[in-house]
């Protein structure tokens, strides 16, 4: 049986991934949009992922490629839901990587200052996160590793 990655058959499929690319705006309206929208997605499949651990460090991912980046192009968010957990990706057009995301610099960043510590969540939160070059520049990610539904606590 042959199974397209288009439309409805992705929802027919549990264990199949599920995935969505969208463009935001280089903007900081864009954060708010990219967190309702990995929400959006982990809810509407009963993924098992952490909903809220998703949302903050998307929020983080996008306002880091805002803040850091130059120009009017358009950001792009990859969600990727897998049955293991959860993969985002942010996609900008700067090619040098993300500061201290995998290697930290220095010690621990000023608990008073405003800046500093998303890069430190998404090291902490995440199962796994990096960065890569792509042809239009770079994609930083993370990854979060599902919780089987029977250790997920009902709301």
């Amino acid at each position: 049986m042959s199974c397209s990655m288009n439309g409805p058959a992705v929802y027919e499929l549990p264990s199949a991934p599920a995935s969505w690319r969208i463009a935001l705006p280089h903007t900081a309206a864009a954060v708010p949009v990219a967190r309702a929208l990995v929400r959006t997605a982990l809810t509407e499949l009963d993924h098992g992922a952490n909903c809220d651990t998703a949302e903050l460090l998307t929020a983080e991912l996008v306002a880091n490629a805002v803040e850091h980046t130059t120009g009017e192009t358009p950001i792009e968010l990859v969600v990727e839901l897998m049955p293991s957990g959860c993969q985002v990706e942010v996609h900008d057009t700067d090619p040098a990587p993300p500061g201290d995301l995998t290697c930290p610099a220095g010690g621990p960043p000023d608990p008073w200052q405003e800046h500093g510590r998303g890069l430190l969540l998404i090291r902490a939160l995440s199962s796994s996160c990096g960065h890569r070059p792509t042809e239009s520049g770079k994609a930083v990610w993370f990854r979060l590793s599902a919780v089987p539904a029977q250790r997920r606590r009902s709301v």
